[in-house]
């Protein structure tokens, strides 16, 4: 009997990314009072026969989730089917171990499977297959030290002078005192950039130890959402499972007496939070202290704030409530958004964009994403490289620079997407580092930027072999090096004035490019058309900067991919200026 049903039906992927199917599985999911939570990998048990679709189930990662199978199918050992299918997909990602969430009343079904519960709320329950918690238990362990433990469970997004200020605090009460990294990177800033802001910026205070992160607090195996009725319903669950894990694994491990908070005066969630930790954590012998917010100018420091200053390209802004450790990654990233605001700009003529790939048939905006992406973690290294007092040499600088374009083009397959732009960038990264470092927020000046870029170019050889030296060698035109030698006067005497005054319009971002183009004789056009190309583009877009319109915009993008003309240096340089313009307030 059991057999026939299996011969019946078959497990296959769905497509979520097609509406159809999505609102097809949501549908079924409500039928078992279930709703769907984010997967990255999603099947079901379809019928042969009709396509009727009778259990789902799917993966985020290493867990488990949204499961749920028809009530015909019960006792058909489709269920196990489904799970053993899931199980190994995770097993055949890499993963050690995997973890299941589910409601208390399936407990038994999972652990005959050979998973262990890790944590129980009232509406939620835990499971792992494998020895995950067992294994990060045991590094905890390694960490004890002796006397009176405190612990903070930290997310840091980015570390700031009010998160400095909770461990100075936490510090002072406690013999031994553990920070624990929230890993999961759904942040703005990654889990290894977090961690090493936290430790750079506490490895002045003895007692803090930093530890390494893991998927057991606070992250989507500690906070399911899928199968709870209500958000409200989900908050408390969500908190008690990971108070539940704390409190059984977490805080023996490290001899955890004393558990340390932010006061939360806006965020309802956190507020929550910390309200169940007392309540929960001292009911089972550990204490919860809240420690009153930091407070600068009569207002609370927020990581809120900060993020909210640096994806409005206001660095100097964010910088106020940026611990010193941080000031790094803030600049890298606003380096990274700058790209990034140059890429989605749409549309642009001849350039890779939101839209289409220009001018452009071995590129198109999922690669230039990508490209981006590699970057960043470049243009962190090269901040984190010259924030000190003096600047590194040359050849380090440069090492770092060979690095990032080999990594780029690894992510490419070999396409050059941004090696002009990682090189004018990873100049400006590098001095505006530098410059912070010494001269502090909002005391950096045009003229100091300029003279260190100046210093650090006039340092690096003249390359060869590339197509911007082809250019040189035929045409007498500055190159990228003697841009950077000259330290991009035209930005700074007329685009990022002019940007400045545009960027809050409409289509500011759109003018800057075109009115760059105006003037520069970029390298790329020279390389592909040639010198009447050149002189022909600047004339196109100060006509059409007179007499602006996104139709005319799109017709020259148009005209501009029909003859094979790309203006990639005047968008290398409209990110330039618009990380410029976030230094310079």
């Amino acid at each position: 009997m059991l057999d026939t049903f299996q011969q019946n039906f078959e497990i296959r992927e769905i497509p979520l990314s097609l509406k159809s199917s999505k609102q097809k599985v949501e549908n079924f999911l409500q039928t078992f009072e279930l709703r769907l939570d984010e997967v990255d990998y999603y099947v079901g048990i379809f019928a042969l026969s009709d396509d009727q679709l009778f259990g789902v189930g799917g993966l985020n990662k290493d867990v488990i989730k949204c499961i749920a199978i028809s009530n015909e199918l019960q006792d058909t050992g489709l269920g196990m089917k489904l799970i053993s299918h899931l199980y190994t997909t995770a097993l055949n990602r890499g993963y050690s171990s995997v973890k299941v969430f589910t409601k208390p009343k399936n407990k038994d079904i999972f652990e005959s499977l050979a998973f262990h519960t890790l944590a129980q709320a009232e509406k939620a329950i835990l499971l792992e297959n494998g020895n995950g918690l067992k294994e990060y238990c045991k590094y905890l362990s390694s960490l004890r030290g002796e006397g009176k433990n405190g612990c903070i469970v930290m997310n840091a997004n980015p570390f700031t002078i009010g998160h400095r200020y909770l461990i100075e605090q936490a510090s002072k009460q406690v013999d031994n005192l553990y920070i624990i990294i929230v890993k999961e990177n759904k942040s703005l800033f990654s889990y290894d950039e977090r961690k090493a802001m936290i430790e750079k910026g506490t490895e002045d205070l003895d007692n803090v130890i930093v530890c390494k992160g893991s998927a057991y607090q606070i992250s989507s195996a500690t906070f399911p959402t899928y199968f709870l009725k209500t958000i409200d319903d989900a908050t408390d669950t969500q908190i008690s499972l990971d108070l539940d894990l704390f409190i059984k694994h977490i805080a023996p491990s490290l001899n955890i007496s004393v558990r340390f908070a932010g006061t939360e005066p806006k965020d309802i969630l956190t507020c929550r939070y910390n309200a169940l930790m007392r309540e929960i954590l001292t009911k089972n012998s550990i204490s919860f202290v809240e420690v009153p917010r930091l407070e600068v100018k009569n207002n609370v420091v927020s990581a809120t704030f900060l993020r909210d200053k640096l994806l409005n390209f206001d660095i100097p802004s964010a910088c106020e409530y940026a611990y010193t450790s941080t000031i790094p990654y803030i600049i890298s990233f606003c380096a990274t958004l700058s790209l990034q605001k140059e890429l989605d700009t749409t549309p642009k003529p001849g350039l890779v964009d939101k839209q289409d790939n220009g001018a452009h048939t071995d590129m198109d905006y999922s690669l230039m994403c990508r490209s981006i992406k590699t970057l960043h973690e470049y243009f962190s290294k090269f901040a984190v490289l010259c924030f000190k007092k003096d600047l590194p040499p040359i050849q380090d600088i440069q090492q770092l620079g060979i690095e990032a374009e080999n990594s780029m083009m690894k992510t490419t397959g070999g396409v050059n997407t941004h090696k002009g732009a990682l090189f004018s960038m990873g100049l400006f990264v590098c001095a505006t580092s530098f410059l912070y470092y010494n001269k502090g927020i909002g005391n950096i000046k045009a003229e100091d930027i300029r003279e260190i870029i100046s210093f650090l170019a006039k340092q690096l050889p003249t390359p060869n072999n590339t197509h911007g030296s082809e250019v040189l060698n035929t045409h007498k035109i500055n190159g990228a090096l003697l841009n950077a030698v000259n330290a991009y006067p035209e930005l700074f005497q007329y685009w990022l004035p002019y940007y400045k005054e545009v960027k809050n319009e409409n289509y500011g971002v759109h003018k800057t490019l075109l009115y760059i183009m105006t003037f520069l004789d970029d390298t790329n056009i020279y390389y592909r058309k040639g010198e009447l190309s050149v002189k022909k583009v600047k004339l196109q877009a100060e006509e059409l900067l007179k007499d602006f319109s996104v139709f005319a915009l799109e017709k020259l993008n148009r005209e501009f991919v029909k003859e094979n003309i790309s203006p990639g240096g005047a968008a290398d340089m409209l990110s330039l200026t618009i990380f410029a313009d976030s230094i310079l307030k």
